[in-house]
């Protein structure tokens, strides 16, 4: 099973065994990380699951799609690794992805 680190904006680190077909998000409020609120449940119909997609990993997660990006404008601090974290499939290739959680969501 694929394990996924997020780490707080305060450093601290969960890592997690995420089944394959789940959500990035989902599995962060399965193992209650600290700064996903996830008020939408995974309908990209906020930005409170906003995550920052670890430098090395931004290739295998891809790119937001024009839905989730008019949702990100809508984030708090949005960079270039900004996905939201439900969008986020997690697959067999991203087994050891980290995400960051900003410091505060929308």
């Amino acid at each position: 099973m694929p394990k996924i680190t997020y780490v707080t904006a305060d450093g601290a680190r969960t890592e997690v065994e995420a089944p394959v077909g789940s959500t990035v998000m989902e599995n962060a409020i399965k193992n209650m990380v600290q700064g996903i609120e996830a008020e939408c449940g995974g309908a990209c119909a906020c930005a409170t699951c906003h995550v920052y997609v670890d430098e090395a990993w931004t290739g295998k997660t891809g790119s937001p799609e024009p839905m989730e990006e008019d949702m990100l404008d809508f984030a708090y601090d949005v960079k270039p690794t900004s996905r939201l974290s439900c969008q986020i499939k997690v697959t067999d290739a991203l087994d050891g992805l980290v995400v960051h959680v900003p410091e505060r969501q929308a």
